[in-house]
């Protein structure tokens, strides 16, 4: 359900953390140019390289498990990818960004096979010419490049675990016929996400306790088409197209909730039960076209690319809330509340963006480029309210926010020797937005934003020797909220416990340093420093209100003066916000090494991070609403470790086995201090012929859950336990059939690309 689910995203908002998996490298000097049989992670100038070409690590895996042992990136929820310092990481192919959403991206690496991925690039921190938000990171996917004509493909088929039985499939094929190519890819599937939840908020005299399940059932389906024609020999044409379609009906929700207030007059705790039935029916829909121009200029690799864009996003989803008065064993009674909300979101957007790369002879490369990009968002919400005794209560508002954005940027890159290279630019950025309401209070109906920004970017590699090298980067960037986190409307989890928006949230800034050292492309320390000036969280805002006590039968119970008793019930908002500053430190050191002949390759790296927090809020920045003030100064130091091993069980490659571990320390985040998590995954690997044959086990000891918990001065505390059913497997079949020297499409990145990230 993608409503309360965004309750589970916020749990991982600020968990920034480090799973590194390094892999056995070869010396090469040109390492572009040669054949390796062997992984290779190494430091270039402004990226590290991790070489997968013929390593059995790929074969017969999707490229979201091939992500997931690559050096430096971690998933702790087998959905979003992070760098090791980062808050989030793009995904780029062929040094061009996926012409795709946030959600169809993680459909698309789960379901498209890794044997044609030659190496993939972490570039931690970006240079000028990326459009990137925040400290972002990029993860550039390298395909194989194949010579000759001819017709390749291949077909997955697997089916997972979990709590519930998933399916899914899918078959990607590539075409080339002397200047045409052609590149398609098909993939579907279901699979029902389930999560438990114990949720606990209060002080000493009210408090909530709800716990209960979420199930939401999902349908899916999408790919992509790819034609690229050569026009002459230095000019390309190319015409993307990517579609996502999700469908999500009968999602479900169902809290029993123990709500205790204390009565002055008795000295003593009333408590009252409820149940929070929701159901939710939701579907979405991406559609993007880009057309590419590419002219190369001369020998030396200079070139022009112009790309334009279209992109339409539809989200439609219906709520159903309903509150019912409840016993001690959680059994149905009066139904209190009916909550419906009707939340569309539609997007459109036109963008356009041209870049210039002059190469001269002396190792000096001038970049140039800008951006346009022209974002309309329309939010028509519904949302109807009826309790028991009393006429409904209707709310809507239509939200329509306009956004424009112009970008320029300058970046100039110099090889001086061998040893020293070294890149300095700049973007300039110019934002005007436009969010109105036509009904909703004064405040909210016409909010303007326009603001400009300059961000500069700097960095150098050193390799002192053959076996030592250093390198320095510094970036900053901003932040814009995501376009669902300024629509104003409230996402129901129960009565009184809910999701605020706001279209008041501004962007935020961040500075980054990094600091790399490594010693013989097997050992490296990573030292890092992030400022996030106004950060975008989500914070919890509880208060006391007053509500009637109520009888078995709904009525209100009467004093002795003839008037309702009122109690006091514990009110929880999360409200999205700007929410002070906040530091991240860490350290990392990691070894990568093979023993025994190859036999065995173990990575081992473990790190420290130190968070500094620094925020408070008491007032509801969407209502006015005053709250207790919520509070976190806190800072905390947390060890890091993880452990990747995979071990070769017959001498002709065709067998493996993969043990992998990982443990992230307690850490002070926005919501609280997140306990520790940890998880053991296994998997044995068959390769046969042009068929692969895998089982994953994922959380084999089941330690993977989210706890939260935080203790605020004032007496209030909130306590969040988040078990998403992590333990299970997943049994796949591949086969790649065909001409499998068939050179790869060229990949283009759509002018609309820096949008994506910030649809649902």
């Amino acid at each position: 359900m993608k409503t309360p689910l965004l309750i589970a995203a916020i749990f991982f908002t600020g968990l920034t953390f480090a799973q590194e998996k390094k892999s056995d490298s070869l010396k090469t000097k040109k390492i572009e140019e040669v054949v390796l049989t062997k992984q290779v992670f190494k430091k270039q100038s402004d990226r590290f390289v991790y070489d997968v070409a013929a390593s059995p690590v790929a074969k017969g895996n999707t490229t979201f498990d091939l992500l997931r042992q690559t050096p430096l990136l971690s998933t702790t929820d087998d959905k979003n990818l992070k760098i090791a310092g980062k808050n989030n990481a793009l995904i780029y192919i062929n040094g061009r960004k996926t012409n795709m959403d946030a959600e169809s991206v993680t459909q698309f690496l789960k379901n498209t096979p890794a044997e044609n991925i030659q190496k993939i690039e972490v570039i931690t921190v970006p240079g000028s010419e990326f459009q990137v938000e925040s400290s972002d990171g990029i993860i550039n996917i390298v395909l194989k490049k194949k010579m000759s004509d001819g017709l390749s493909g291949n077909m997955r088929m697997s089916n997972s675990q979990n709590k519930y039985n998933g399916s899914s499939a899918s078959f990607s094929t590539n075409y080339r016929k002397d200047k045409l190519g052609i590149s398609a890819n098909l993939y579907g599937g279901e699979n029902i996400d389930a999560q438990q939840y114990v949720l606990r908020n209060g002080n000493d005299s009210s408090s909530n306790e709800s716990t209960g399940n979420i199930d939401d059932p999902n349908q899916y389906i999408g790919g992509y088409l790819n034609i690229d024609y050569q026009l002459t020999e230095k000019s390309n044409l190319a015409l993307s197209w990517n579609s996502n379609a999700n469908k999500s009906y009968n999602s479900t929700v169902n809290l029993f909730n123990t709500i205790r207030s204390f009565d002055k007059d008795s000295q003593s705790y009333i408590t009252n039960y409820t149940n929070s039935r929701n159901k939710e029916d939701a579907r979405s829909y991406n559609n993007s076209v880009n057309l590419n121009y590419e002219l190369k200029t001369d020998s030396l690799g200079s070139k022009l690319n112009a790309n334009a864009a279209y992109l339409n996003y539809r989200r439609f989803q219906f709520t159903n809330n309903k509150t019912y008065l409840s016993d001690a064993n959680g059994t149905d009674g009066l139904l209190s509340q009916t909550i419906d909300q009707n939340l569309p979101q539609i997007i459109n957007n036109f963008s356009g963006t041209v870049d210039y790369i002059q190469k001269f002879k002396n190792d000096f490369t001038v970049a140039i480029g800008g951006n346009f990009n022209k974002t309309k968002t329309d939010n028509d919400t519904q949302n109807d309210t009826f309790v028991t005794g009393k006429d409904t209560e209707s709310s809507p508002n239509h939200f329509i926010y306009d956004e424009n954005i112009y970008g320029a940027y300058l970046t100039l890159e110099k090889k001086f020797s061998d040893k020293l290279s070294g890149k300095v630019g700049t973007r300039y950025e110019i934002t005007n937005s436009l969010g109105t309401s036509d009904n909703a209070a004064p405040e909210y109906r016409k909010i303007e934003r326009d603001y400009n920004n300059i961000l500069p970017y700097l960095s150098f590699n050193y390799a002192i020797n053959d076996k030592n090298n250093i390198s320095y980067a510094f970036s900053s960037r901003m932040r814009r909220p995501s376009f669902w986190e300024l629509n104003p409307v409230r996402n129901i989890l129960t009565e009184d416990n809910y999701t605020q928006n706001n279209p008041f949230v501004k962007a935020s800034s961040t500075y980054s340093h990094e600091l790399t050292y490594m010693f013989k492309s097997s050992y490296f320390l990573i030292l890092s420093h992030s400022l996030f000036k106004d950060k975008i969280t989500q914070v919890p805002l509880q208060r006391d209100i007053l509500k009637p006590r109520r009888d078995e039968n709904g009525n209100p119970v009467l004093g002795s003066n003839g008037q309702p008793i009122m109690d006091s019930y514990k009110q929880l908002r999360y409200i999205r916000t700007n929410f002070g500053d906040k530091q991240e430190m860490s350290a990392m050191v990691g070894i990568q090494k093979t023993f025994f002949k190859q036999y065995l390759t173990m990575n081992f790296n473990v790190g420290l991070q130190r968070n500094v927090n620094d925020g408070s809020l008491s007032v509801d920045p969407t209502s006015g609403d005053v709250f207790p003030t919520y509070e976190n100064k806190i800072s905390s130091t947390s060890i890091l470790i993880q452990t990747n091993n995979t071990i070769r069980l017959d001498k002709k490659k065709t067998w493996f086995l993969g043990v992998n571990y990982f443990f992230v320390d307690k850490q002070q985040i926005e919501l609280g201090m997140l306990k520790n998590l940890m998880s053991l995954d296994l998997s044995i690997k068959k390769n046969w012929n042009d068929w692969t044959f895998a089982l994953n086990l994922n959380d084999v000891l089941r330690t993977n859950i989210v706890e939260i918990e935080d203790y605020q001065a004032n007496g209030n505390y909130n306590y969040v336990r988040n078990d998403q059913f992590r333990r299970g497997g997943t049994f796949s079949i591949t086969y790649n059939f065909g001409n499998q020297k068939v050179k790869k499409v060229r990949d283009i990145e759509g002018a609309s690309d820096a949008i994506k990230s910030r649809t649902r």
